[in-house]
């Protein structure tokens, strides 16, 4: 039996948490401007002002309920 504290299935949705929190941070990047005197409007688009933190947010909280979730039987390793 794996000496592991959390079992595959909480592992499998904490690998999916990081990837949506990944996705969120890649949607926010971007919308500068490579000359400093000219303002772009792209970067107060919806994608990254509302889109992005919440697939942060929903990584954050996937990630909190995996771990958080209750296990299977009383918690106590059978031998």
């Amino acid at each position: 039996m794996s000496k592991f504290s959390l079992p595959a299935k909480s592992v499998r949705l904490i690998l999916v948490g990081l990837i949506v929190m990944v996705s969120g941070y890649i949607l926010m990047m971007g919308g500068g401007s490579s000359d400093p005197d000219v303002f772009n409007e792209a970067m107060f688009d919806f994608r990254r002002l509302v889109a992005s933190p919440l697939l942060v947010l929903m990584g954050i909280v996937i990630i909190i309920v995996s771990i958080m979730k209750p296990r299977g039987g009383d918690g106590e390793e059978k031998k």
